[in-house]
């Protein structure tokens, strides 16, 4: 397993497609299943490397197999916490250890920027992330956001990770 920064020779399309799949499978029954099989090929590819983003990738036997995005918090209410963004995985990776491994390496690397506070957004009914985040040392706020996603109306919860 290794856990690097994204660079200019992978390839953004393939980083789209795990989000692509990854959607697909762990929002199902959450998300309108006609908007998940709607979902474009390389709906994501060009914002991956949106601006003031950093996003790391784990790969297994040369594959790339999750992919997590982080960057200062875009709250203004959170000015000085750092924020993950996303992280996806193929699904045949999900649920086999590797996620705590790219969380962690991603907890470090904002620690390392000087954010000691960390926050994340998770759909509410997305039980298996809420109890991944859990187990791993993130704590559920009372902080949320209404959402609609393919025409469903969703609430999200907001996370924080303290260094401390």
């Amino acid at each position: 397993m290794e856990i690097r920064y994204l660079n200019a020779d992978d390839d953004l399309r393939e980083i789209s497609s795990i989000y692509e799949k990854s959607w697909k499978y762990a929002y199902k029954g959450i998300i309108p299943q006609d908007f998940l099989d709607s979902i474009p090929e390389g709906r994501w590819a060009d914002r991956i490397n949106k601006s003031g983003m950093k996003s790391l990738v784990l790969c297994e036997n040369s594959e790339t197999v999750g992919t997590v995005s982080f960057c200062r918090s875009r709250w203004e209410k959170f000015p000085d916490f750092g924020e993950i963004v996303s992280i996806y995985f193929l699904p045949e990776y999900i649920g086999k250890g590797y996620g705590k491994h790219l969380l962690k390496k991603c907890v470090d690397e904002l620690n390392r920027q000087g954010f000691d506070n960390i926050l994340l957004w998770v759909l509410e009914e997305n039980r298996n992330a809420r109890s991944f985040y859990e187990k791993n040392g993130f704590i559920c706020t009372d902080n949320f956001l209404n959402d609609n996603i393919g025409g469903k109306e969703l609430r999200e919860v907001m996370y924080i990770y303290n260094k401390t």
